[in-house]
């Protein structure tokens, strides 16, 4: 059993598959749904942070910008907790007439 602040970040089983050039949301929850918004969250692609969101701010990685971004208003969802947790998630993404899968993968942390 999760204690009162406790969370687990969730991801689907299934990769989520595009074309390239496609927009696509890679999608990815706290359970129990839980406010975000004064959570840090990286997302990496490999070892590489591409996307940051920290105390309200967002940073990119250079030649990500403008290509990655947080449904932010989202991030409000559920109760705020406190205390320090780290968790981490991987999203499959499949781009079709790609051979490899790219697997995004994001750490949040309160």
């Amino acid at each position: 059993n999760l204690d009162s602040n406790e969370f687990k970040l969730t991801t689907p089983e299934d990769s989520v598959e595009a074309r390239d050039g496609d927009d696509v949301t890679l999608p990815c929850h706290l359970s129990p749904e839980t406010s975000a918004v004064d959570m840090t969250i990286r997302w990496f692609k490999g070892t590489a942070c591409i996307y940051l969101f920290k105390n309200g701010q967002v940073t990119e990685r250079s030649g990500y910008e403008g290509r990655v971004s947080l449904i932010t208003q989202e991030l409000e969802r559920g109760n705020v907790i406190h205390g320090e947790q780290k968790e981490e998630a991987a999203v499959g993404l499949r781009v079709r007439g790609d051979k490899c899968s790219r697997t995004p993968v994001m750490f949040i942390n309160t």
